[in-house]
C-alpha cells in the first residue's frame, strides 16, 4: 500500500524511491509492528481480562504454574493483527508470495482461535478436536504446497537443498515436494504450539528464526547474491523479508507483555499461526533442513512428546518426568526463567549456525 503510494510520489519527488529497497521496508515493518503492538496490546489485554478469557493450568504440572490460572490467553491475536496491518502497509501487494504466506498464517490462526475459543469460552478442555484441527491444517498446507509446486518457475524451486554443499539438490517431483511442504508447515506449526508452555519460551526463538529467514529470503530473491552464495534463486522471494520483519517486530512487542510473569498468553491462535508462517517461508526459500537446525528447540520439544507417548504406550514407563521437555527440567529443579533463557541461548547458537550455511558451502 505505502510502496505503491511512494512509487506514485516518486514521479515528482525522487526521495520516495528509497522505499523501493526491501531492506529499508523490512526495518520499517519491524518498527511499525512494534508500534502497533505497543498501542493495541494494553487495550486487548484489558478486553481479554474483562471477558474473563483466562488460561486453564494442568494440575499435574509444576506447582509454580498454578498461579497462572486465569491469565488472559488468545494474545496471539495481537501478533496477527500487527503482522497483517504492517504487511499490508509495507509489502509489495502484487507479490504472490506475500499473499501465500499471509493467508496461510491467518488460516492457521483461525484454527487456533476456534480451539482457544472453545476452551476458554465454552469451557471445553478439549477445544477443537485433534482430528478436526489436523484436518484443517492439512487442507491449508496441501493447498499451499500444490499452489507452490505448480507455479514454480525453476527446477531448483522444487528441489531439496542440502546445506554445506553447493551442487547438491535433490529433485522432489510433485508428490515429494507436496509431502515435504506439508510436513514442514504442519510440523512447524504444531512444534511451536508444543513449545509455548512457559512465559516467553516460544516467542523469542520465533523472532530469532524469523529474522534469520528474512536474510535467507532476501538473498534467495536476489539473483546475484543467490548465485554467489550457491543457493537457489527464487524470483520475487526477497519481498518475504518484509513479512519476516513484521513478524519479528510483532513478536518482540508481544514478548514485552509475555515476559515472566506474563500479562497475557499467546494461545493456539498465535502459536499455530507463527509456526505455519515460519514453515511456509522456509518452503518458499528452499531451506527446510536449515529450519530443522535453527528450530532445534522446537524439534527437541516435539520429539520429547512423541517419545514420552510412545514409551508409555509400549512399556508403561515415562522417559521424562513430564513432556514437553521444558516441564521436565522444571520438575528437575530449574526455575522457569532459567529454562526459558537457556533455551533462548541454545536457539541463538543454532540460528547463527544456520546462517553460517549461507557461506559454508
Amino acid at each position: 500500500m505505502l510502496l505503491e503510494l511512494a512509487q506514485w510520489l516518486a514521479r515528482d519527488v525522487r526521495a520516495f524511491n528509497v522505499l523501493n529497497y526491501i531492506t529499508l521496508r523490512t526495518v520499517l515493518a519491524a518498527l511499525t509492528a512494534l508500534a502497533i503492538s505497543f498501542i493495541v496490546g494494553p487495550v486487548m489485554i484489558r478486553k481479554l481480562t474483562a471477558y474473563k478469557i483466562g488460561q486453564s493450568v494442568r494440575d499435574d504440572g509444576p506447582q509454580s504454574h498454578l498461579v497462572k490460572a486465569g491469565t488472559p490467553t488468545m494474545g496471539g491475536a495481537l501478533i496477527l493483527v500487527s503482522i497483517t496491518i504492517t504487511t499490508l502497509l509495507w509489502a509489495d501487494l502484487s507479490n504472490r508470495y506475500i499473499w501465500v504466506v499471509l493467508l496461510t498464517t491467518l488460516g492457521f490462526g483461525v484454527i487456533g482461535w476456534v480451539d482457544d475459543y472453545r476452551k476458554v469460552v465454552y469451557r471445553n478442555p478439549k477445544g477443537l478436536s485433534a482430528k478436526s484441527k489436523f484436518f484443517w491444517q492439512s487442507v491449508i498446507a496441501v493447498s499451499v504446497a500444490l499452489y507452490l509446486v505448480f507455479t514454480a518457475d525453476l527446477p531448483s524451486q522444487t528441489s531439496l537443498i542440502v546445506p554445506f554443499f553447493k551442487q547438491v539438490a535433490i529433485p522432489l517431483g510433485v508428490f515429494g515436494f507436496v509431502a515435504l511442504a506439508y510436513f514442514v508447515i504442519v510440523g512447524t506449526s504444531n512444534a511451536v504450539n508444543l513449545t509455548d508452555g512457559l512465559d516467553g519460551l516460544a516467542i523469542m526463538p520465533t523472532v530469532m528464526i524469523s529474522s534469520a529467514l528474512a536474510i535467507f529470503a532476501y538473498v534467495a530473491g536476489h539473483a546475484v547474491f543467490a548465485k554467489y552464495l550457491g543457493i537457489p534463486y527464487v524470483p520475487h522471494a526477497g519481498e518475504l523479508a518484509v513479512f519476516c520483519g513484521a513478524l519479528a517486530g510483532a513478536g518482540l512487542a508481544f514478548l514485552w507483555f509475555n515476559a515472566y510473569p506474563a500479562e497475557v498468553f499467546m494461545g493456539d491462535v498465535g502459536a499455530l499461526a507463527l509456526g505455519a508462517a515460519l514453515g511456509v517461508v522456509t518452503v518458499i526459500v528452499r531451506q527446510e533442513i536449515v529450519l530443522v537446525i535453527m528450530g532445534g528447540v522446537f524439534v527437541v520439544e516435539t520429539l520429547s512428546v512423541i517419545l514420552q507417548v510412545a514409551s508409555f504406550k509400549l512399556t508403561g514407563k515415562r522417559i521424562f518426568r513430564m513432556a514437553p521437555l521444558h516441564h521436565h527440567y522444571e520438575l528437575k529443579g530449574w526455575k522457569e526463567n532459567q529454562v526459558v533463557v537457556r533455551f533462548w541461548i541454545i536457539t541463538m547458537m543454532l540460528v547463527l549456525f544456520g546462517l553460517s550455511t549461507l557461506k559454508l558451502r
